[in-house]
């Protein structure tokens, strides 16, 4: 019987697939052209568990984007779980701020695997913008942000995220502008913050 695609994988697929991602991601971060061996390798998987996977660069350049992207959202949730909303809002920033650098390291790759023809587009950052939603509606009715500030709003105010060089000393950098961000939020903030 054949499995269909969105069949669950089994754990130890599933852990092949993680530890090809989490290698992917480190070694395309540091080369757009490292061989897909080399990954693999470094992965500890066979070259057909590689290709059964990701049976293209591109398919694994977007799926790392993918997968990084979907975590910092699926972070979202959890964190208004663990912490009060100001905080759980500061540290998924701290999440999001290192998703944009590894981002910026896999700038080329996903530029190459999504200007190639035939070559599917770059996801979108809907997960992301939802996750930001959710914090920023808990941070409101905590009433400990500015009422009436969107994710779209949001994303504007952390975008120079994206302008900040992720080979150098990025997190000083990346720690004030987010602290300047989390207290433009609060100014005007119902709970006086």
């Amino acid at each position: 019987m054949r499995q269909s695609k969105e069949a669950p994988l089994r754990s130890d697929a599933r852990r092949n697939r993680e530890r090809i991602l989490d290698v992917a991601l480190a070694e395309l971060t540091r080369s757009t052209n490292v061989p897909l061996s080399a990954i693999a390798k470094k992965a500890g998987v066979g070259q057909g568990t590689f290709y059964r996977n990701f049976p293209s660069r591109e398919a694994l350049v977007l799926e790392v984007y993918r997968h990084e992207m979907q975590q910092v959202a699926d972070a979202a949730a959890q964190l208004i779980k663990t912490y009060e909303p100001d905080r759980a809002l500061r540290e998924w920033m701290d999440r999001l701020a290192r998703f944009a650098m590894a981002k910026a390291g896999l700038a080329e790759a996903i530029r190459q695997a999504t200007s190639a023809p035939g070559n599917a587009e770059k996801p979108g950052h809907g997960p992301v913008t939802r996750a930001a939603e959710l914090l920023l509606r808990a941070n409101e009715e905590a009433g400990t942000i500015r009422p009436g500030v969107t994710a779209d709003d949001f994303l504007l105010a952390i975008a120079g995220l994206w302008q900040i060089d992720p080979r150098g000393e990025w997190q000083p950098r990346v720690s004030r502008l987010l602290d300047l961000v989390m207290d433009g939020l609060r100014a005007g903030a119902a709970g006086g913050k």
